[in-house]
């Protein structure tokens, strides 16, 4: 692997001074990138960040910090070290040697796997666009920029995968990647989730907590990819997502912190009325968010999942630790779906549910979070738990599509679900009381009062460092 250089208009680490015809398609690419990034990208003015970018593939290499201006930010890796010894590890092609080209018969659908995976990354940025104006501190502030510019940095590499591997088809494709906008009633993202808006710090919290979450359950499965690009992109991909789920999990847990502290220093469940947000809310919040990331999933049966993995498209969650044949032909699982009013399981084939598969990795590791969470309130002294709701509530996608369940687990009816709905989802008065605490505190070392502060700062810097230079006189 070359190493990045930054000197370049487009800085990369995959020799792309070498291929003229490609470096002129991605320098046609960036004006419409750096336009749409001003437009649709972080709205809140600001002079430099305290950003952490990378400069190399190696482990010593891809977390350099600095502050940085947001629209000099530079993203320059794109592929992670190659391994010519790589072989395919799942499916019909098990044993052969990675693709390092795009398999004609597979172009199709190798492409569509990108094109859905890059739409995500713009749209996160879109939905997260305001959320600057509400910062509960400095050092949250900084976080929010840190996954907004590593969202761009993702786009680029799957836009490099499009140009690269995929001629006009795929330039064309790129094009579109910016043309969709989160929530546009004609032109909205690929996935729902991603046309959802973020009302509010708690919700990106969530979203950083349970979507990208999802993320990094997708990315694990492209990363075990037979195209040998797309695996090594999605690899170097997985290192970045983590920073964007540890400020979903800390997120999440400083409101709980901050939520519990009032509830025993003025003994009631009602915190709102002390600028804390109450305990039921964050768990509604919760629901809605994995609820909307587990429809991410697709279908619990799906015969394109046993295709992209028959064919080494796309595999499953840590593939090559799995004890099995890897090829799955002979092999089932059970499966939960609803009938007649009940919740009832049936044996399906393996190769049909591999959604379903990562759904429950998704799942389980879920629940870490969640305990991590309770642990906050137990250490309060306080009795109340937050818990992830039932795998079928409030679907949209897959088996539980058209039926009610509740988060613990029962098949509703229409009428009772309305009856209990607004106890279970964010209704628009919680998102309300919700943004009425959204003051911004722009102090360095001050926080919000709905939020406690983090025990440690970024990159061993205070709490209290100045990680983001406001523009606007008077605020920096």
């Amino acid at each position: 692997m070359t190493p990045v250089d930054y000197d370049e208009r487009i800085p990369n680490n995959v020799h792309l001074a070498s291929d003229r015809r490609l470096q002129r398609a991605l320098e046609g690419w960036q004006p419409k990138f750096l336009d749409w990034w001003k437009t649709l990208g972080p709205a809140l003015p600001t002079k430099d960040v305290y950003l952490r970018t990378a400069i190399a593939v190696g482990r010593d290499g891809w977390a350099h910090f600095a502050h940085v201006p947001m629209e000099e930010y530079r993203w320059g890796i794109f592929l992670a070290e190659p391994d010519p010894e790589r072989t395919i590890a799942f499916g019909k092609h098990k044993g052969e040697p990675a693709w390092q080209e795009v398999p004609g018969e597979h172009r199709a659908d190798l492409m569509r796997l990108i094109v859905v995976q890059g739409d995500t990354e713009p749209a996160s940025v879109e939905q997260q666009r305001i959320l600057g104006n509400t910062a509960p501190s400095i050092y949250d502030l900084r976080n929010l920029f840190q996954v907004n510019v590593e969202e761009g940095r993702h786009l680029w590499a799957m836009v490099y995968l499009l140009h690269a591997y995929f001629g006009r088809e795929g330039r064309e494709e790129a094009e579109q990647l910016l043309k969709r906008n989160s929530g546009d009633l004609d032109a909205p993202r690929i996935l729902g989730a991603f046309n959802e808006e973020t009302t509010d710090w708690l919700q990106f919290f969530m979203f950083t907590y349970f979507t990208d979450r999802d993320g990094k359950y997708q990315l694990g499965t492209l990363k075990e990819s037979s195209f040998d690009p797309l695996a090594r992109t999605c690899e170097f991909m997985l290192k970045e997502e983590a920073h964007h789920m540890f400020v979903g999990t800390t997120g999440v847990q400083r409101t709980v912190e901050r939520t519990a502290e009032l509830m025993v220093e003025h003994d009631t469940k009602d915190v709102f009325q002390h600028g804390a947000i109450d305990l039921d809310v964050i768990q509604k919040y919760l629901n809605f968010q994995y609820s909307v990331s587990m429809d991410l999933f697709g279908s619990e049966q799906s015969t394109n999942a046993g295709n992209y993995f028959t064919s080494g498209l796309k595999g499953r969650w840590h593939e090559t630790r799995r004890k099995d044949d890897h090829e799955l032909l002979n092999d089932t699982r059970e499966m939960s779906y609803v009938e007649d009013g009940e919740i009832k399981t049936r044996e399906v084939p393996a190769l049909s549910a591999l959604n379903l598969d990562l759904r429950n990795e998704y799942t389980a590791d879920c629940q870490n979070g969640v305990r991590r969470w309770n642990q906050a309130l137990e250490d309060a002294g306080l009795e109340e738990r937050l818990t992830l709701p039932h795998e079928g509530f409030n679907r949209k996608v897959g088996v539980y599509a058209g039926h009610h369940v509740s988060p613990d687990g029962r098949v509703l009816t229409d009428e009772e679900w309305s009856q209990h709905e607004d106890e279970w989802l964010p209704t628009e008065e919680d998102r309300r009381k919700v943004a009425e605490l959204m003051v911004p505190e722009y102090e360095y070392g001050k926080f919000a009062g709905w939020i406690a502060p983090p025990l440690t700062g970024i990159n061993d810097q205070p709490v209290e460092f100045d990680y983001v230079h406001l523009a606007e006189e008077g605020l920096a």
